[in-house]
């Protein structure tokens, strides 16, 4: 017969500083299954009415150092009668509780012990402990260590001071005890040393016995021993031997109400992991080190077209000239920022800021052209990135140099990620797909580039829009992005529909308005 199951039953979660200490419970109570060799379950009241408290499975671990007595998933089961009456004497009580019990669901008799989770003055769950009965034979030293470590943890936890707070647990890797533990007397005596710890230990350089040493005579961990046994908190640290070996520690505290009783240290050898991390750490350096010298190469490019084009008289060969020298700028801008950064994306909102400026540096007196940028784009991958930068540089120089002659102008930038219901399209100059919500009474001036909710028959989650605005002379009589010659606009359609996966539309009402939409490649999250 099935257990009977409450699929609502949460895991421990929330706000709320039971939820925090509970949780702080099930993220390192692996180690708890391993030091017990058992399973264990965190079980705490059921809601709704009922005559006889109910408890329900609310969490779940099984142990690396035995074989686990529970096969099935335990999340959401309400505890069966037998185990229900141990869990509510136990709560009742607020002193661990055992038996032994077979029920028709288990395939063998299970010795079971219920152990108080105390916060403050309170119980708010049942640790429950899964195990075969006790064997006729004699444990050997390492199992008799290991449960009596288990002991005083449990005790810990029914007197409140374990799991420890989580800002005095150091954040992590949660410890198993398959690493490697010793356990060290008051005064920092080695009592027991597990075969990996000792093997950890002699990779540092340690030579020769253990047992009965004391912590301050070995030379490592010195610190965070004193931590944990002074403080009575817990510790961490990372030793380097002479040979690169690294060796990273937990130190806890084993707590007798006021009184430290000894240190538990949890060694694992972290030698692999360090050694990635250099590699990685390498990687990234070479990767920016590339970017940088793309930056550079691109400015050299860059200043070599500017100097060539000052020996040719004026026309259009000057003028195509320095078209080339700002879009090669523009891709150096997302090499700097990718030269600065580790990855392969980059923030896109400062990119456009420095596209802006130095659109803004190319106005010429008496011309008078002002700037302003608004909205989020976080983001995005190198990949996306440089068209896109390229993308936003040809529509803000075509607005500097084609939307208001002599006269002054505004040009706005504005950047969203949407989330929303389908909306109508509406149509525009360019052919393509455009909603518009514009307000006459505007003219173009205080919000201007408001005047549009989609570039595409439908928004999607997550999808980017990126508009540039102005308040100039728009678009001509009939024309149509399809039957521009304009090399920018067809360098900007190109990049959007081909690189890009995106969409361009052209609205020509008070102005220009220039909407480009793209399937959000961000992996950051959005504001």
């Amino acid at each position: 017969m099935s257990p009977p199951r409450d699929d609502a039953a949460p895991r421990p979660k929330g706000n709320g500083a039971i939820s925090d200490h509970l949780r702080q419970l099930t993220r390192h109570w692996g180690m708890l299954a391993d030091l017990c060799f058992s399973d264990l379950l965190l079980c705490r009241p059921a809601e709704g009415p009922s005559r006889r408290p109910r408890f329900v499975v609310v969490d779940q671990v099984r142990p690396a150092t035995a074989q686990t007595r529970l096969a099935d998933d335990q999340v959401g089961r309400l505890l069966h009668a037998w185990e229900a009456a141990l869990v509510s004497e136990a709560w009742d009580s607020g002193e661990p509780k055992a038996g032994e019990l077979r029920g028709e669901t288990l395939a063998t008799t299970l010795r079971v012990h219920a152990i108080p989770v105390r916060h403050g003055r309170s119980i708010v769950a049942i640790l429950l402990r899964y195990s075969a009965p006790v064997a006729p034979r004699r444990p050997g030293e390492l199992e008799r260590t290991y449960i009596r470590l288990f002991e005083r943890l449990a005790r810990m936890i029914s007197e409140g001071s374990f799991p420890f707070a989580p800002g005095e647990w150091s954040e992590g890797d949660t410890p198993r005890v398959g690493d490697g533990v010793i356990v060290l007397a008051p005064d920092w005596r080695v009592q027991f040393a597990s075969p990996n710890a000792v093997t950890a230990l002699h990779r540092l350089g340690v030579g020769g016995a253990v047992g009965g040493v004391s912590m301050a005579d070995l030379g490592f961990f010195r610190r965070a021993v004193e931590i944990a046994s002074v403080s009575r908190r817990p510790a961490v640290a990372e030793e380097e031997g002479a040979n690169g070996t690294v060796v990273f520690v937990r130190c806890l505290p084993l707590l007798a109400g006021n009184e430290v009783e000894g240190v538990l240290m949890l060694l694992r050898d972290a030698t692999e992991l360090r050694n990635r991390d250099r590699m990685l750490m390498s990687k990234d350096a070479t990767i920016r080190e590339i970017h940088h010298r793309v930056k550079n190469n691109l400015q050299t490019i860059s200043s070599l077209l500017r100097l060539q084009a000052r020996r040719i008289g004026d026309g259009q060969g000057k003028t195509a000239l320095a078209e080339a020298e700002r879009r090669i700028r523009s891709i150096a801008v997302v090499h700097d920022f990718l030269s600065r950064d580790v990855g392969d994306e980059v923030g896109f909102d400062e990119i456009v800021t420095t596209l802006v400026r130095m659109a803004q540096d190319s106005v010429l007196p008496p011309k008078k052209v002002a700037f302003s940028v608004s909205g989020y784009a976080g983001t995005l991958p190198a990949g996306i990135a440089t068209p896109l930068a390229v993308v936003v540089s040809e529509l803000l120089q075509n607005a500097v140099e084609h939307a208001f002659g002599d006269a002054p102008g505004r040009v706005k930038v504005e950047m969203s990620r949407t989330e929303g219901e389908p909306i109508p399209p509406g149509e525009n100059a360019g052919g393509g797909a455009v909603a518009t919500t514009t307000d006459p009474n505007t003219s173009g001036q205080e919000g201007l580039g408001q005047r549009w909710n989609a570039s595409r028959e439908e928004i999607r989650r997550g999808q980017l829009i990126l508009t540039v605005s102005d308040d100039g002379r728009g678009l001509p009589e009939g024309f149509t992005i399809e039957g521009s010659k304009s090399l920018g606009l067809t360098i900007v359609r190109d990049l959007v529909e081909g690189q890009l996966q995106g969409t361009l539309a052209l609205q020509s009402e008070a102005g220009l308005l220039a909407v480009v939409s793209l399937p959000d490649q961000s992996s950051s999250e959005r504001r």
